[in-house]
């Protein structure tokens, strides 16, 4: 089936905009209700559904890396008051898109190959919504502080109306008032606490319509809706290897979080954190992190800037910092920040002989 799958995907790949487009169009003729579920501009929503639903058909033969990742994500479209029926569309939309920019070229083994991979993934995100059905779709959360930390960035505390569980190292699906329907990811940046109180480290970026609400537009007081907490970065507990975090940038929060946890049992593993960001701005948090390393022997912390020259620190991107300590192969290791720094920190680590089984990161979909 992979190879069915992959190999009729490049038959429409350099005309992915087009087929976004008619993908879209035969969903909401099939069932105008679905138009509702999107934000009004579309722009960007264009290539993100469709590209998800690519790259997890491409994925579904891996069941044993995506099932968790898939049922978690159909516990988040709870979020959307989605139904069975309406995952059938979607399907019976995405293959008639196929088909249409594949043309002659389409044949009955690839339609067969796209509807049984379809099939899977739609059946556990249903699945996975099912098992979550005692608990409401999305949480709403009040903003309690707001503070602007650089020019781009800022850490929110909101505190959920109705108790809210989950593990440091989780992510959740956020949306404000100021752009309803929009809805993106965000990582707690701390270990669940007694008053239910959860921070949010958020970066403006670009034409970002939600992050700039977040930023520069929200308040104390305004309301924010929270999804189901998704994501499988967190500590085991059983391992008692040295843990190595590598934080770039935002990166920093579920990083911080992981370590809010360690702080309320750890006696015996050394954490190592490699903190980067461009310039000493953007290095946010960086107050709060050698306050931490002063009240814990176990925690040490390593800044690093790539393009402050006057820095008094680590110089240079962050993989390359990692890699001038160690060696690491007997380590656990935690990265989370942009997929470009993400994507450079695991083919060093490969490099370094760190077994891929010890390093958790959460950027599916963009690595």
């Amino acid at each position: 089936m992979s190879r069915l799958l992959k190999e009729s995907w490049t038959l429409v790949e350099e005309q992915q905009d087009k087929l976004a487009s008619y993908f879209y169009a035969r969903m909401f003729l099939s069932n105008p209700q679905l138009r509702d579920l999107f934000p009004v501009q579309m722009d960007v929503q264009r290539a993100r559904l469709l590209g998800a639903i690519v790259t997890a058909v491409q994925s579904v033969e891996d069941p044993e890396r995506f099932d968790e990742y898939l049922s978690s994500l159909g516990r988040d479209h709870r979020k959307f008051h989605v139904t069975p029926e309406q995952y059938d569309v979607v399907g019976a939309a995405l293959i008639e898109a196929l088909r249409t920019f594949a043309g002659d070229e389409w044949g009955p083994e690839y339609d067969q190959a796209w509807r049984d991979a379809y099939a899977a993934i739609a059946q556990t995100m249903i699945k996975g919504a099912e098992n979550d059905a005692d608990k409401p779709p999305y949480w709403h959360a009040e903003v309690l502080f707001h503070e602007r930390r650089s020019r781009d960035i800022a850490v929110l505390t909101v505190r959920p109306l109705a108790p809210l569980e989950f593990r440091a190292g989780q992510y959740f699906s956020l949306e404000c008032r100021y752009q309803p329907r929009l809805w993106r990811v965000y990582s707690a940046a701390n270990a669940p606490r007694k008053d239910g109180s959860i921070d949010f480290h958020v970066r403006s970026v670009g034409a970002g319509w939600v992050s700039s609400a977040l930023v520069r537009r929200v308040q104390p007081g305004d309301m924010l809706r929270l999804a189901a907490p998704m994501g499988s970065m967190v500590l085991d507990r059983r391992s008692t290897r040295d843990i190595v975090c590598v934080a770039g940038g935002t990166g920093l929060a579920p990083i911080k979080a992981l370590i809010e946890e360690l702080t309320r049992y750890n006696r015996t593993r050394w954490v190592h954190v490699f903190y980067g960001a461009r310039d000493r701005d953007d290095l946010y948090d960086l107050p709060a992190l050698n306050r931490l390393a002063n009240s814990y022997p176990w925690l040490s912390v390593v800044p690093a800037c790539s393009d402050d020259f006057d820095f008094n620190g680590e110089q240079g991107n962050l993989n390359e910092v990692v890699a001038r300590y160690g060696p690491w192969q007997d380590h656990d290791f935690f990265v989370s920040g942009s997929p470009p720094m993400v994507r450079s920190t695991l083919r060093t680590l490969a490099e370094m002989q760190v077994p891929a089984m010890r390093i958790k990161y959460d950027a599916f979909g963009d690595l």
